[in-house]
């Protein structure tokens, strides 16, 4: 099954994002990728934090969800609609969420991203993701079925998630053998600790791994890494892009999967919970 990364430098306006983003899942699609997964804030990238509260939807309605509907359908692709705000109990806070949809357009799975990312350089780069988000509680995965009869288990995360490796332990528990980051890191901490996390995390678990992640200077002043990959079970980068719009395509291999899991059999070895 061939997957797509898609990264993007999305800015203030949803409606020129959302274009942005069609426009990449349309690459991939005609690329001929079967999943196509959007970055962390693909649709918002607003001037201040509160910006999110303006945009918040509720699960099942909107006009992020109805275009990640609308593009699942018309494009014959899941999708995995990297972040959106979706209503949380208190006006002051929304959840970041992540929503995978089926190619006929049903939302499969919803994960609300569970670590919120803080972060003080202390020269002035400074990031407080709690101040408007609430974390999620749960992991979550989903099962995708290929073109070709293969049954995937697909374990959802987003970007700070990435430092927490129990959180993708509790999804290989669950059978995911593909895991997804959609992310925002910042450049900072993406030069120098991104690509090491990914490739652990897919180590580890003996998963294939795939991150969609922004990647530039955004209209807020912003900067963020990039580095989108598809990385491998036995943790090598199969595809990548440094920075800037694009897509990142790779073809999954289950035969792949399976001969690192009977070669190390590492996740029957855990003694640990």
């Amino acid at each position: 099954m061939k997957i797509a990364a898609l990264q993007m430098v999305s800015g203030i306006s949803r409606e020129a994002n959302l274009a942005r983003a069609r426009a990449l899942l349309t690459e991939a699609a005609e690329a001929g990728a079967e999943l196509a997964v959007l970055p962390e804030y693909f649709c918002l990238m607003g001037r201040q934090e509160r910006d999110k509260l303006a945009l918040r939807e509720t699960l099942g309605a909107g006009p992020v969800q109805d275009f990640l509907a609308r593009s699942a359908r018309a494009l014959g692709l899941w999708i995995v609609g990297g972040t959106l705000p979706l209503r949380s109990d208190d006006d002051d806070h929304v959840f970041n969420s992540t929503l995978a949809y089926a190619p006929t357009g049903e939302c499969v799975a919803r994960y609300d991203k569970i670590h919120l990312f803080r972060f003080d350089s202390g020269t002035g780069e400074s990031y407080d993701e709690a101040r408007v988000i609430a974390p999620g509680r749960q992991p979550v995965c989903f099962d995708l079925e290929a073109r070709d009869g293969q049954r995937w288990r697909v374990g959802l995360t987003v970007c700070y998630d990435l430092r927490f490796p129990e959180l993708y332990r509790a999804l290989a528990r669950q059978g995911a053998d593909l895991l997804l980051v959609p992310a925002a890191f910042t450049h900072t901490t993406g030069q120098a600790h991104w690509e090491v996390l990914l490739r652990a995390r897919a180590i580890e678990n003996l998963a294939w791994v795939c991150a969609a992640a922004q990647g530039g200077t955004h209209e807020n002043g912003r900067r963020t890494w990039g580095q989108s990959l598809i990385a491998d079970p036995w943790g090598q980068v199969r595809a990548q892009q440094a920075t800037g719009e694009g897509v990142v395509l790779a073809e999954l291999d289950a035969a792949h999967l399976k001969q690192c899991r009977t070669q190390l059999p590492a996740l029957t070895h855990c003694v640990l919970s």
